[in-house]
C-alpha cells in the first residue's frame, strides 16, 4: 500500500511548511578566454520555474530521469546552492536571500540525506564522531556526555542497536545499509523541522531498500517531520510518498497525490515514465508508451513547451507558448496545453504532419497515408501494411 493511502484527510490539508514560488537555478558555463571574447554566455537550466507547497507531516516525492533538475531543486531547499530567481518560503519567511546568522539559524532547522552513504561519510570520522558534528557546528550540547547522549538517541531511532556497538566504528566496519542509517541519523540528530532525503535507497542493495524506506516512514510519523524524496525509480517514490511531483527538464510536469498520479496519469512524459515500470506479471497486458529522440540539452532548452520534441500530441502552440501548470481538477496539477484531452483525443483531433516515417526514416509528406491509428505517428502505407499492429495502442491497421 503507498503511504498515501495512509494520509489522514486533515493531516493531508495541514499548514504549508515549505512553499516554492518560480524558482530558478542557472549555472554558468565557465568558457576560455576567447570564447569570452566572441561568444554569447550560455547557462545550463538546472531548475526552470517550479513551484509547489509541502505539508506538515507530508512527504512529497519528486521522480523524473536523471538530469531533470531534482537534486537541484533538493539542494536549493537547503541552501546548499543559492537560486538565480524565485522564491523559497520556509514557515513564512523567504530563505532564498538570508545570509550570516539568519542562515545560519535555518540550517540547523532542515537536513539533507544524500544518495551514496559510501562517499557522504567522511572515512577519517568515527560514527561519534560523524553524528555529532552538526551538534558541534551549532553549539548544541554544553558537554561531551550531553553530545554523546544525544548522538545515542539519533542511532538507536535509526535502527542502529545498542547504540554503543556502533559509536565508534569507521565507515568501512559498516555495510552499505547500516553507513545510511548513520547518514539517517546525522540528518535528525539536530530534531530538524524539514529534511530532504536525494534517492537515499538507490546505491542499497534490494534486499534492504525496504528497511531503509520502512525507516523513514516510521521515523516520518514518530517526529512528524515533513520529507522531500527524490528518486527516478517510480515504483519506491509510489510507496513512500503522499503527493508526486514529476519533473522533466527542470520543469514539473505533473503534480497530484500518489495513487491520482499514477492511476490517471494526464501529461505524456508522466504516460511514458509510467509504461516503462516493470509489471511482475508476465501474462499482463501492460502497452508501452515509447519516447522518441533524446533528452534534450539544458543548455539549450527547447521553445515553447520542453517535451514538445518528443511529444506524441504535440500540435503548434506547443512549440510557440510555453504551458503553466495548471490544475485540472482539485488536487490535480499539469503543465501541459491540452492536459486532461490526451486520452479522450481522436484521430480527427490530431493534425497530420510532415516528418519522416516510423519505421525507414523518409520523409513523408502531409499528401501521403500517414495516419492509420489514434497515435501520431507516420507511416508510408506499405511499411504500416508490415507493422500489422500500432506498437503504442496496438490497434490492428
Amino acid at each position: 500500500m503507498a503511504v498515501a493511502e495512509s494520509l489522514a484527510p486533515e493531516q493531508a490539508k495541514g499548514d504549508v511548511v515549505y512553499s516554492v514560488e518560480n524558482l530558478v537555478k542557472l549555472f554558468p558555463i565557465k568558457a576560455g578566454f576567447l570564447g569570452s571574447l566572441f561568444s554569447p554566455e550560455q547557462y545550463v537550466h538546472a531548475v526552470d520555474g517550479v513551484s509547489f507547497d509541502i505539508r506538515e507531516g507530508e512527504i512529497l516525492g519528486v521522480v523524473g530521469e536523471s538530469g531533470c533538475g531534482k537534486t537541484t531543486t533538493g539542494r536549493l531547499l537547503v541552501r546548499l546552492e543559492t537560486p538565480t530567481s524565485g522564491h523559497m518560503f520556509f514557515r513564512g519567511v523567504d530563505i532564498a536571500t538570508l545570509r550570516g546568522n539568519e542562515l545560519r539559524e535555518f540550517r540547523r532547522k532542515v537536513q539533507m540525506i544524500f544518495q551514496d552513504p559510501y562517499e557522504s561519510l567522511n572515512p577519517r570520522f568515527t560514527v561519534f564522531a560523524t553524528v555529532s558534528e552538526p551538534l558541534l557546528v551549532h553549539g548544541v550540547g554544553e558537554t561531551y556526555d550531553e553530545r554523546e547522549e544525544m548522538v545515542s538517541r539519533a542511532l538507536e531511532s535509526a535502527e542502529l542497536k545498542p547504540a554503543e556497538e556502533y559509536m565508534y566504528r569507521f565507515p568501512h566496519e559498516l555495510s552499505g545499509g547500516q553507513r545510511q542509517r548513520v547518514a539517517i541519523a546525522r540528518a535528525l540528530v539536530l530534531r530538524p523541522e524539514f529534511v530532504v532525503a536525494d534517492e537515499p535507497v538507490s546505491m542499497l542493495d534490494v534486499s534492504i531498500r525496504a528497511g531503509i524506506m520502512n525507516l523513514m516512514l516510521n521515523l516520518r510519523q514518530e517526529y512528524e517531520i515533513p520529507f522531500m524524496f527524490i528518486s527516478h525509480d517510480v515504483s519506491v517514490t509510489r510507496y513512500m510518498s503522499h503527493r508526486i511531483a514529476v519533473m522533466y527538464l527542470g520543469v514539473i510536469v505533473e503534480l497530484a497525490s500518489a495513487e491520482e498520479v499514477i492511476k490517471n496519469p494526464m501529461h505524456p512524459y508522466t504516460e511514458a515514465l509510467l509504461s516503462a515500470v516493470p509489471v511482475p506479471d508476465p501474462k499482463a497486458k501492460h502497452g508501452r508508451v515509447e519516447i522518441k529522440g533524446e533528452l534534450p540539452s539544458p543548455i539549450n532548452v527547447p521553445s515553447g513547451c520542453t517535451f514538445h520534441p518528443r511529444c506524441l500530441y504535440r500540435r503548434d502552440i506547443c512549440k510557440e507558448v510555453k504551458p503553466v501548470l495548471r490544475e485540472i481538477v482539485p488536487g490535480h496539477w499539469v503543465h501541459c496545453h491540452f492536459a486532461g484531452e490526451i486520452k479522450t483525443r481522436k484521430p480527427d483531433d490530431i493534425p497530420i504532419e510532415e516528418g519522416t516515417c516510423d519505421v525507414c526514416h523518409e520523409y513523408v509528406t502531409a499528401a501521403m497515408p500517414s495516419r492509420v491509428c489514434n497515435c501520431p505517428r507516420i507511416y508510408h502505407a506499405e511499411h504500416a501494411a508490415q507493422l500489422g499492429s500500432c506498437p503504442i495502442c496496438k490497434k490492428r491497421f
